[in-house]
């Protein structure tokens, strides 16, 4: 069996994930030799594991499979914790490794948030980001049709197999999108419906793939929350539109905001944060954003700017490495107050500057 054959069947296999499979594969010398050792050889589905089914059925449906072996599968996502086993693609492949930003948010969206999701979309696929979503109704849906009125690249993750597309009111969404140069993806085998499961690992996704995640309307206790939390614990940068303060459905993104995601206004704040990695010439700036006054011999800039950090995090940074510390020994270590220090390293974690690790330690994000 082939490395690319033994993720997959892993993949089909009843009660057992990527960081297992890491961890056998240490052990046996590679995926293949792991899966041949493996005893407990049983689908989700309760019958045998069938690999040559799983790439029949790819193969009619015109879509294809990415696994960790194969050289396509998304950079962004070959390195995070729980990396998907599998990620079946209908659509062009190249699309998941184009620099890209998630916006997410509620299904139960209002006027505004609708507005503000697809205006911000659209913008930023004018600028040349790809915009990942979740494919729900609501901001996510705004958000893909956003990208796609600017003739730009967008990719809907699925919260289901791909056989068992939900929601079905966006089905025509999907084959725009990927009529349009984009794709449509999911980690699920064939036939699996989606559930309590799947959607908590379809944001695990929807965060990896992406440079940043805006969150646009959101609940306390939300999807749109998980997505942004996950995002920040695998180091990506955290951000969010504001809303009214007395409104159930922006109480996410004020809470967010408070804890240190950046404020999004507009399309230029989100390229202001994240755009060293999708470099654009002078031309395509001043188009996308002629409010803004040129500045002097652009080329000459850094290609990474500095982060912008208060006095305390600047502080709490000064001793923090990507072998991790302890909240106390950073009491210790910085003089600051404990209060301030957790403050802090909140405030960090949802910018994406900072992980939190098992025993009460921060690390910087592994690049």
């Amino acid at each position: 069996m082939l490395e690319k054959e033994a993720y997959v069947a892993f993949n089909l296999t009843e009660r057992i994930g990527s960081v297992k499979v890491a961890e056998l594969a240490g052990r046996c010398g590679g995926v293949a030799e792991a899966y041949a050792r493996y005893p407990d050889k049983i689908s989700r589905a309760g019958g045998p594991v069938d690999v040559e089914r799983e790439f029949a059925l790819a193969r009619k449906y015109g879509m294809e499979i990415l696994t960790p072996a194969d050289d396509a599968y998304p950079e962004m996502l070959r390195d995070i914790p729980g990396r998907p086993l599998a990620i079946y693609v209908k659509g062009d492949v190249k699309a998941l490794s184009r620099p890209s930003v998630s916006i997410v948010g509620t299904r139960r969206a209002t006027p505004y948030g609708l507005d503000q999701a697809y205006r911000i979309s659209r913008d930023l696929a004018s600028a040349g980001w790809c915009i990942v979503s979740g494919l729900a109704v609501g901001i996510d849906a705004r958000a893909h049709r956003g990208a796609l009125d600017a003739s730009g690249i967008t990719v809907g993750v699925l919260g289901s197999a791909l056989d068992e597309f939900y929601p079905d009111e966006n089905r025509e969404l999907a084959r725009e999108i990927v009529a349009k140069g984009g794709a449509v993806i999911s980690e699920f085998p064939f036939g699996r419906q989606p559930d309590q499961q799947t959607f908590p690992q379809r944001n695990h996704v929807v965060a990896g793939l992406s440079r940043g995640v805006v969150a646009v309307e959101a609940a306390i206790k939300s999807g749109t929350l998980i997505t942004t939390g996950i995002a920040a614990e695998i180091g990506r940068t955290v951000m969010a539109v504001p809303g009214r303060v007395d409104a159930r459905g922006s109480a996410g993104c004020l809470a967010l905001i408070r804890d240190g995601a950046r404020l999004v206004r507009n399309a230029r704040d989100v390229e202001d944060e994240l755009s060293f990695l999708c470099p654009q010439s002078a031309a395509q700036k001043r188009k996308l954003f002629p409010e803004r006054r040129e500045e002097k011999e652009p080329e000459a800039r850094a290609s990474v700017p500095a982060p912008k950090f208060s006095v305390e995090e600047s502080i709490v940074m000064r001793h923090v490495d990507e072998n991790g510390v302890t909240l106390d020994s950073l009491v210790e270590k910085t003089g600051l107050a404990a209060s301030t220090v957790n403050s802090t390293c909140m405030g960090l974690r949802v910018k994406g500057r900072l992980r939190f690790l098992p025993g009460n330690r921060v690390a910087v994000p592994s690049r």
